[in-house]
């Protein structure tokens, strides 16, 4: 069996994040979470305290093998969280060691945003090329400037991956 080693991803995690998270409190009732995640077709949502922090995530899995009546009852609370900072090569790593679907971003202990495992292959099948010196960047938009050459962001074209590169 041949392993394929995916590409180290020099981008961070703030480059990738959905930052505006459908979020619930402790308090909400079990259907709500179902009717959140089903409407806003995501698998899991933050969990935030009165004060706005931080205190647990409700996932698809909590509700189906879970009881209990609020969201406070069901949720997870051993949370592994990143920063805005992190690079999305160590996200990746924890995906997939930890065998996670998603990470909490968070900003001075407040939540920012947050990453799936469909955020960072998104990451992985888009690339942008240089045309000044054929610099190559994976990332979902074009850098500002170009990591070798410094040339301005609108010098990269979007390049198309092939099925198995």
């Amino acid at each position: 069996m041949t392993v394929r080693r995916v590409a180290s991803l020099p981008v961070k995690v703030r480059d990738i994040m959905t930052s505006t998270v459908i979020s619930t409190t402790q308090g909400t009732p079990v259907g709500d979470v179902a009717n959140l995640l089903h409407g806003h077709h995501v698998s899991a949502v933050p969990v935030l305290d009165e004060a706005g922090s931080l205190v647990g995530l409700v996932s698809e899995y909590d509700l189906l093998a879970k009881e209990g009546e609020t969201a406070g009852e069901i949720m997870t609370t051993a949370l592994i969280s990143v920063s805005e900072d992190s690079d999305v090569d160590d996200v990746r790593h924890l995906l997939v060691e930890r065998r996670i679907r998603r990470v909490p971003v968070l900003a001075a202990g407040r939540l920012v945003g947050i990453v799936s495992r469909g955020d960072v292959v998104a990451t992985l099948a888009t690339e942008w090329v240089c045309t000044v010196c054929g610099e190559s960047v994976r990332r979902l938009d074009p850098p500002e400037q170009c990591p070798r050459c410094h040339a301005d962001g609108s010098r990269f074209v979007f390049q198309e991956q092939v099925p198995g590169s």
